[in-house]
C-alpha cells in the first residue's frame, strides 16, 4: 500500500466554476448523472463539463450509499500512489506512454503529470498556458503526449522529457475541446463539444475541423481509434455514436434505447467493436464497425456514474465507477465484474489505461491519487 490516509477533499476548482456560474452544486443540489447530457452542456462552462459530469457533490453521491465495509479482497488487487502529486491536484485523464510510463492530466493546477511504473511522479507545467485546464490526454504517433487545453482553446504536445508546445490555430473560437485520440493516418483527433465537431491535428500542428454530418446538438464528446481504420465518437447530445473517416465523412447510428441513452466515453475492444459508456442510463454499450448495437446492465452497480473505458491486457474492458467508487471488468460477452478493495469513499475513480506492467491504471481525482489494478 503506497497510500497514506487521507480525508476527503473538497474539489475546489468544479465547486469555483459553479459558484462563478452562479450554478447549484453539491450531493443536494446538483444530482450526478443528468438524464438530458445537452443541457448539461449549455449550462455548465465547457472547461468544467468532465468535472461537472463526474464529480459533482465530490463530498460523496445523495443516491450512491458510502460503503461501510470493503470486504473480502478480491480477485483486481488494487495499489494507489500519491506521493509526487499536488496536495490540490485533480488528476483526470490517464495514457500509457511510449516510453512506458503513464501520462495523466491535472486541470486543477494546470500540469500534466507522470508516473512510473513504480509509482515515481513527475508534474510538468511549464510551458502550459495559465488556467488551460488539459483535460484529455492520448499517446500520439510521433513520439509525444498529446493533451486538450479547453480553457484557452489548444491542443498541447509534450515530449517525454517534458517540453511542451501549444497549438491553436485553425482551432474555433471557444470550441469546447474535450477528448483526443491518435488516428490510423498518423495525426490526431479530438472533439469539439461547444462547436460540434471534430478536429484534427497534425504533428506539426496545422488543425481541420469537420462538422459536415454531425447533428445539430450532437456535442461530440468521447473519441477513439477504431479496427476498421476510422475514428469513433460518442454524440451525448443526441444519443448516438458516429464515425468519421480519415477523409471526414461521418455516419451517425442510433443506439437504440430512448431511456438514458446519452454515451460519453468510447474504446476500442479487442473483440473488433467498439464499448461505450452510458452514466445517466447505468450501461456499457458494445457497437459493431457495422453499427449494430448491443447494451448491458447486468452486475453494474445502480447509479455508478460510470467514467471512462478502455481496453485491457487480459481481453477484456475495464471501466470507472464514479459514484460508487469502484473499478469494473466486462467481458466481450458482456460479464460485469467489479472491484473495490482499499478504495476509500470519495475517492471518485475517473480515467482508466492499460500500463506497460499488465495492469489497469487510473484517476483519482477526489484524494488526488493515481491507482492500479491487477487484471489477472
Amino acid at each position: 500500500m503506497h497510500r497514506p490516509l487521507r480525508h476527503r477533499r473538497r474539489c475546489s476548482l468544479l465547486e469555483i466554476t459553479l459558484n462563478r456560474k452562479g450554478l447549484p452544486h453539491g450531493p443536494d443540489k446538483l444530482r450526478p448523472m443528468k438524464s438530458d447530457i445537452a443541457s448539461l452542456f449549455r449550462s455548465v462552462s465547457i472547461a468544467a463539463a468532465g468535472l461537472a459530469l463526474f464529480l459533482t457533490g465530490c463530498g460523496g453521491s445523495a443516491n450512491v450509499p458510502p460503503r461501510t465495509s470493503i470486504g473480502p479482497i478480491p480477485a483486481g488487487l488494487i495499489t494507489e500512489f500519491a506521493k509526487g502529486i499536488s496536495a490540490h491536484a485533480t488528476p483526470f485523464h490517464i495514457a500509457k506512454g511510449p516510453d512506458r510510463n503513464l501520462w495523466f492530466t491535472e486541470p486543477d493546477v494546470n500540469s500534466i503529470g507522470r508516473i512510473t511504473p513504480s509509482g515515481s511522479v513527475t508534474e510538468f507545467g511549464a510551458g502550459i498556458t495559465p488556467n488551460a485546464f488539459p483535460l484529455d490526454i492520448s499517446a500520439g504517433p510521433d513520439g509525444n503526449l498529446w493533451f486538450t487545453d479547453p480553457g484557452d482553446n489548444s491542443i498541447g504536445r509534450i515530449t517525454p522529457s517534458g517540453t511542451i508546445t501549444e497549438f491553436s490555430a485553425g482551432i474555433a473560437t471557444q470550441a469546447g475541446l474535450n477528448d483526443i485520440a491518435a488516428g490510423s493516418d498518423g495525426n490526431l483527433w479530438f472533439t469539439e463539444i461547444e462547436n460540434n465537431s471534430v478536429g484534427r491535428i497534425t504533428p506539426s500542428g496545422a488543425v481541420t475541423e469537420f462538422t459536415t454530418g454531425i447533428s445539430a446538438g450532437a456535442h461530440p464528446y468521447g473519441i477513439t481509434s477504431g479496427p476498421d481504420g476510422n475514428l469513433w465518437f460518442t454524440e451525448p447530445g443526441i444519443g448516438r455514436i458516429a464515425r468519421i473517416t480519415p477523409s471526414g465523412s461521418v455516419t451517425e447510428f442510433t443506439i437504440g434505447k430512448s431511456v438514458g441513452n446519452a454515451p460519453v466515453a468510447i474504446a476500442a475492444g479487442p473483440d473488433g467493436n467498439l464499448w461505450f459508456t452510458e452514466p445517466s442510463a447505468g450501461r456499457i454499450g458494445r457497437i459493431t464497425p457495422s453499427g449494430v448495437v448491443t447494451e448491458f446492465t447486468t452486475g453494474i452497480t445502480p447509479q455508478a456514474g460510470l467514467g471512462e473505458i478502455a481496453s485491457g491486457p487480459d481481453g477484456n474492458l475495464w471501466f470507472t465507477e464514479v459514484y460508487a467508487d469502484k473499478i469494473a471488468r466486462i467481458t466481450p460477452s458482456g460479464v460485469v465484474s467489479e472491484f473495490s478493495y482499499t478504495l476509500p469513499d470519495g475517492a471518485r475513480p475517473l480515467g482508466i489505461a492499460p500500463g506497460p506492467d499488465g495492469n489497469m491504471w487510473f484517476t483519482l481525482p477526489g484524494v488526488a491519487e493515481i491507482g492500479n489494478i491487477t487484471t489477472q
